[in-house]
């Protein structure tokens, strides 16, 4: 697990950090210090912590971290959620980010019920 780079879970964590990043580049500006910041903080950490799990040695760690990942990952879903009843994207560009979420909800379960 020392090359983080190869893993699926964490690939598909970076696609949503650059999908999430896309979709708030088409919100208000006033939204910059709301659901622009937290989406982006969200997204970033789901693959943050994936790779921190790379520096650990313990599957107890290992599996702090994935669950940390884990909840970032809830965390967007429910942000992508209220951009949806916010009307502040288009319904394909939230519903391509639904699916990519979902899958690495899977991943993340999967890897985590694993150790």
């Amino acid at each position: 697990m020392k090359n983080f780079k190869k893993l699926k879970v964490w690939q598909t964590g970076m696609d949503i950090v650059v999908r999430s990043y896309a979709l708030t580049k088409l919100f208000p500006v006033k939204e910059k210090y709301g659901l622009t910041s937290q989406i982006n903080r969200a997204s970033v950490s789901i693959p943050s912590n994936i790779s921190e799990v790379s520096s650990r040695d313990s599957s107890k760690e290992h599996k702090y971290y994935l669950q940390i990942a884990l909840g970032s990952c809830f965390e967007l879903e429910t942000q992508i959620l209220i951009v949806e009843r916010l009307n502040l994207a288009e319904k394909n560009l939230i519903d391509e980010l639904k699916v990519m979420i979902d899958e690495e909800q899977k991943m993340l379960m999967s890897f985590i019920k694993k150790l």
